[in-house]
């Protein structure tokens, strides 16, 4: 493309030489994901990835894409991006991981109307930052400046995530059976969901801004919505290598109602029990200003419980110690029982 025609491109609101620029800010960020697997550099036109001997008899590729919502506004009103990228990286690996899979690499889409170089070089250091902290290694990405498409000072994000699991040792609930018992791990809050109700009560109905301080929270408002999501993918992990796991959840959107039948199989339900965990106060406080019925609370939030653990009973007390040697805040919230005919892979709350 010879300067004419570049520069006609920028003054359409697409400029090339900030894209490149930014390639080159990342590539150092990029780089520090990198295990001995990636056999590609930033910048080609694909992320290249050897599986290699990786120890699996039947290997089967785990892959799961997500984003983080609306919690991008609340970046873009606080000015901080630089961990809106965790939470990108946490909503996708966090899925991969409840099939009992390793996460291996991941790429991220990031759309902008006019590319703000220090904005997303924050988001990929966020971005980096997750991956480090799952195992996996960011390989490649795609910037989209679309003017006309996007407001100005806008942007959206997209994650891609591939794992590797052995075929026979696949988690998809067929192994739950009535009688298990449900752990939970606590949440860092709330995670990427359910953010247009909260920007609502807290902006509208409440009329707080990101730089309010809240007493009931012990932080500012901005603080607290912007709080990364937790990756779980360490622990979970540990505890796969050591115990037999018969169901992961991984719960987000959807909340309890949802998420928890996804993985039941036919003749069981959950019973959860409500108090049987620390609830962290940012659902209180939604839930009595925004006058939200629990059942709403339940279906919309992961209510302080971000990852859900289904075992024998026996092995309760083995693998809740573990986790909590792991970091984790590890609480047995429920247990699997029968279903009857109106109740079949059903969620019940109860005290």
């Amino acid at each position: 493309m010879n300067q004419s025609s570049s520069s006609k491109y920028s003054e359409a609101g697409v400029d090339i030489d900030k894209g490149n620029a930014f390639v080159s800010r990342i590539k150092g960020l990029v780089a520090e994901t990198h295990g001995r697997g990636v056999i590609s550099d930033i910048g080609g036109f694909s992320g290249l990835f050897a599986i290699g001997n990786a120890g699996f008899e039947d290997p089967v590729l785990v892959a799961s894409t997500d984003g983080v919502g609306t919690k991008l506004t609340v970046a873009k009103l606080c000015g901080r991006h630089d961990t809106i990228g965790i939470d990108l990286v946490a909503m996708c690996v966090n899925d991969v991981i409840v099939s009992g899979a390793r996460p291996l690499f991941f790429l991220d889409y990031f759309a902008v109307s006019s590319l703000d170089l220090d904005v997303a070089t924050e988001v990929v250091r966020g971005i980096a930052k997750g991956c480090k902290i799952a195992g996996c290694a960011l390989i490649g990405g795609e910037t989209a400046e679309m003017p006309g498409l996007y407001r100005p000072g806008d942007y959206d994000l997209a994650g891609f995530v591939v794992g590797i699991g052995e075929r026979n040792a696949i988690i998809d609930g067929s192994d739950i059976r009535v009688g298990n018992r449900i752990i939970g791990l606590a949440s860092s809050g709330l995670h990427s969901n359910g953010y247009s109700l909260v920007r609502k009560i807290f902006f509208e109905d409440l009329g707080l801004g990101v730089d309010d301080h809240v007493d009931d929270l012990g932080t500012t408002v901005g603080e607290e919505l912007l709080r990364p999501t937790r990756i779980y993918v360490e622990s979970v992990l540990n505890i796969l290598r050591n115990y037999k796991i018969n169901g992961l959840i991984h719960n987000t959107g959807g909340g309890f109602i949802d998420n928890v039948p996804r993985i039941l199989p036919c003749g069981c339900r959950a019973i959860i029990h409500r108090g049987s965990w620390d609830i962290h106060p940012v659902f209180s406080l939604l839930q009595d200003k925004g006058e939200i019925p629990e059942t709403e609370m339940y279906r919309t939030f992961n209510m302080g419980i971000g990852m859900m653990v289904l075992v024998e009973e026996d092995q309760v007390e083995d693998v809740m110690h573990q986790l909590g040697a792991l970091g984790e805040r590890p609480f047995l919230i429920g247990e699997i029982a029968a279903a009857g005919d109106d109740d079949d892979r059903t969620v019940e709350i109860r005290d």
